[in-house]
């Protein structure tokens, strides 16, 4: 017994209302997923009927995300940038605030730039392929001491074609030795060990390694800050994300690390969420 497009999207749109806050949206991401069609074609087609074998199959999913496993997790990929990425229950999910990162190292990167760029802990890539999308002519090194991690990110940049990464595995710059770049970017764990949002939303799937910073949320980004003088060009530069409300502390950190031209900049909610520094030698 087979239904329309329509009548699925509604009745899975009614039940996810009830744990989700953007019921019509997962239903759609969730239905064009399991039809393995753009969301646009539910709109064109809401009359197209739906086999029975689909339609359990997107049961299946509307059931898990009712019960909060995350879409990312469900239909294994997330878009992110201008790209399309697998993730995995071992990588965090990428995030719209983490195109802030992106932005801000392609103003410190020329276009037509051949640097070495480092980034530290990259999960799935997102970081570190969009960069090396972006700025062609780059290397980009990129670190995280996950082995499933990497496994995830080297299967995206090899899905994605591009090849001026080079994955290592290891914490932060472990890997790198003594190697020096021009740029050093990261999205480093930064929510306090006790944060009750841990237990709440797509973050109780997320892996706890890549959430958290020790009890005030900046323990890997002091480590980060710490060790970063020793591998950045004279005149390098360290962008770092964090919490909404740890600008300042991390601004302290970049300046009593010998960083200047520190700034901080702001998401489209007006929370500062990237902090930038220069290291001269």
């Amino acid at each position: 017994m087979s239904a329309s497009i329509a009548t699925l999207l509604r009745m899975a749109s009614k039940e996810l209302g009830k744990t989700s806050p953007t019921p019509r949206l997962d239903a759609e991401i969730l239905l064009a997923h399991v039809l393995e069609t753009p969301r646009s074609h539910l709109h064109a087609r809401p009359e197209q009927r739906v086999d029975d074998s689909t339609m359990r199959l997107f049961a299946l999913l509307v059931t898990a995300r009712c019960k909060g496993r995350p879409i990312a997790h469900l239909t294994g990929k997330r878009d992110f940038w201008s790209l399309s990425l697998k993730v995995t229950a071992a990588t965090l999910i990428p995030r719209p605030e983490t195109e802030l990162l992106i932005e801000e190292t392609l103003r410190v990167v020329p276009a037509g730039a051949r640097w070495y760029i480092a980034d530290l802990g990259t999960g799935c890539g997102a970081i570190a392929l969009s960069l090396a999308r972006e700025r062609p002519y780059c290397k980009i090194v990129a670190t995280d001491i996950s082995r499933l991690a990497l496994d995830v990110a080297r299967e995206n940049a090899d899905r994605l074609k591009i090849t001026n990464v080079e994955f290592l595995q290891g914490e932060w710059f472990n890997p790198i030795t003594s190697r020096r770049f021009g740029v050093i970017v990261s999205n480093p764990p930064y929510i306090p060990n006790d944060d009750p949002h841990l237990r709440a939303g797509d973050l109780r799937f997320e892996p706890r390694l890549a959430l958290t910073g020790g009890p005030d949320g900046l323990a890997a980004i002091r480590k980060i800050v710490l060790r970063a003088p020793t591998h950045l060009d004279s005149g390098g530069v360290l962008l770092l994300e964090h919490g909404y409300d740890q600008a300042e502390r991390v601004r302290s950190l970049l300046n009593a690390a010998g960083f200047n031209h520190i700034h901080s900049v702001n998401d489209l909610a007006g929370n500062s969420r990237v902090t930038i520094g220069r290291f001269e030698d």
